[in-house]
């Protein structure tokens, strides 16, 4: 990648190209059935063969524990948000922004724990995937001088603009292909040349999605929505991944539909046996506030019924709401407070009125 940002041919990469290289038995050694998640867009490189994210034969996701305490943090955090005796209607309503969680995995001849996690691409056909990264700044309150100082110097924008492109996949109609940037190409954009840096996610060679655009910011809203009701939590190093639909065609919802993930503790480390080990992180759920009147377990009609005020519209003129995705991912910075976390909501806001710009244009 030049040093302006502009795509090198060597970004662009065909379909048949991409599958092929992740497909090949020789090149990459699978564990337990498990190969290299081949829409992985951002993030460490790590676990086995050093190849980041692994796929499970079921249709799960597997991250690698990161070395303590950011990795034992991050499984803290998705076991309390999912735990079944969790009453916090904070938490349970954080969960529908997060990929699902079913406990920890663990391959029959390593001593590796992965956690396991819902792919939320897996019901597009051509999945356009981005990682943001959101928050004034991205090293946690505990972080060493050198270590402040060394993340401030890869981005020194970002407690401007208060968000930062980690990457990002963005299929081409008309070449059935994928053009991909990585974080460099995030580092690169300046105020002057967000907006259309950013656009280049929502555009297929062709066109601007703003289909996507919009449904999009609908999301994207309802999780700036849930941090203006909390004071609990801080985010710090934690990522929006955003997903659309890139195919013309329609999504099959049924065929692109996962394996039960629940059968895929039969391979590698049973879950009761892995998560075992967060009995040693914590003797209470440090998250979980109780909140009177949520025992029940039901949680999130509030935010189903605002959704739909706001994406009303949108689905009536451009399709419904399964076309695109939201998630927050990466966990391994989170720690708890008493107050709000400005620092997440000023990226959140940054990043909506970016979109919003977009969609004026």
């Amino acid at each position: 990648m030049s040093a302006d940002g502009q795509i090198m041919d060597s970004s662009s990469r065909t379909l048949e190209k991409l599958e092929n290289k992740n497909n090949k038995n020789g090149s990459v050694k699978q564990v337990d059935g498990c190969v290299p998640f081949s829409h992985q867009v951002a993030g460490h490189k790590c676990g086995i063969n050093n190849t980041g994210v692994l796929q499970h034969p079921d249709g799960t996701i597997l991250k690698q524990l990161q070395a303590p305490p950011r990795g034992p943090r991050e499984m803290n955090f998705y076991t309390q948000v999912f735990a079944k005796d969790c009453t916090d209607k904070r938490l349970l309503d954080l969960q529908q922004h997060l990929p699902k969680f079913y406990g920890t995995w663990m391959p029959r001849e390593s001593h590796e724990l992965y956690l396991k996690l819902e792919d939320v691409t897996r019901r597009f056909l051509r999945p356009c995937i981005m990682d943001v990264k959101i928050g004034r700044r991205s090293y946690d309150p505990f972080a060493s001088k050198e270590k402040r100082e060394e993340q401030i110097s890869k981005y020194p924008l970002m407690e401007e603009i208060g968000f930062l492109l980690l990457g990002m996949r963005v299929y081409q109609i008309h070449s059935d292909s994928y053009i991909t940037h990585d974080q460099f190409y995030g580092r690169s954009l300046r105020k002057d040349t967000l907006k259309n840096g950013l656009s280049r996610f929502f555009h297929n060679g062709q066109e601007l999605q703003r289909h996507a655009v919009s449904l999009i910011i609908s999301k994207v809203r309802r999780i700036l929505r849930w941090f203006e009701s909390q004071t609990q939590l801080h985010f710090y190093a934690s990522s929006l991944l955003l997903v659309y639909e890139g195919s013309p065609h329609t999504i099959n919802t049924s065929k692109h539909k996962p394996a039960d993930p629940a059968t895929g503790h039969q391979q590698g480390e049973p879950q009761s046996k892995a998560l075992s080990f967060q009995s040693s992180l914590t003797h209470s759920h440090p998250y979980c506030h109780n909140i009177e009147g949520n025992t029940n377990g039901k949680h999130g009609a509030s935010e189903e019924k605002k959704a739909k005020e706001i994406g009303m519209g949108d689905k009536k003129q451009f399709g419904q709401e399964e076309a695109v995705e939201v998630k927050m991912i990466d966990f391994a910075h989170v720690f708890q407070s008493d107050s709000p976390d400005e620092s997440y909501m000023y990226g959140l806001r940054n990043l909506l009125s970016t979109l919003e710009q977009i969609l004026k244009d």
